[in-house]
């Protein structure tokens, strides 16, 4: 994977992400919110 593609897919992860707060229906999340979202996603791509 070249650098390119590394910042690309980081990217990526933080849109995915925003979306999910930005659809979300609180205004505030927790540290360990934020941190549970982001484990589901790591989850989810590593089942990729």
């Amino acid at each position: 994977m070249t650098d390119k593609e590394r910042q690309d897919t980081k990217m990526a992860i933080l849109y995915e992400l925003r979306l999910i707060i930005s659809r979300g229906d609180k205004k505030e999340y927790t540290r360990e919110e934020l941190l549970e979202m982001l484990d589901n996603i790591a989850m989810a791509k590593d089942q990729q």
